[in-house]
């Protein structure tokens, strides 16, 4: 991981929307489902909004610039698939409109009988 894209996470992290504060409030310190999630993660050449490694599962906020940004992230979507990220998408609005509708459908996108490796074993914050 290279000093750039280190420095943009803690930017990123530093300057979170409003909507990134209140999904981080319900994804922070295992609040939802005891899973732990990271926010701003380097996935390496992209930055995730939030991550939970043991599940491979991000959760990207997209506000109004992205609906100029649709091939870039499309392009990146499709990278982090390959990697064996299952990416989860919801508008700003979504998360301002409703944060608790918003935990229901996300406990609804991942495989439960996946099981969960050692996360002590994983990379690194």
């Amino acid at each position: 991981m290279t000093d750039d894209i280190i420095n943009k996470s803690r930017q990123l992290r530093e300057r979170q929307t409003k909507a990134e504060s209140l999904l981080w409030n319900v994804l922070r310190a295992k609040r939802l489902c005891d899973l732990k999630f990271r926010r701003q993660h380097s996935i390496d050449p992209y930055i995730a909004d939030f991550a939970c490694v043991a599940r491979k599962l991000i959760v990207e906020l997209d506000g109004g610039y992205h609906d100029y940004r649709y091939q870039n992230d499309t392009s990146r979507q499709a990278f982090l698939e390959k990697q064996g990220w299952t990416v989860v998408r919801f508008s700003n609005e979504d998360v301002l409109d409703d944060v608790q509708q918003l935990q229901y459908r996300l406990r609804g996108t991942w495989d439960w009988n996946r099981p969960i490796p050692n996360e002590d074993r994983l990379v690194p914050e």
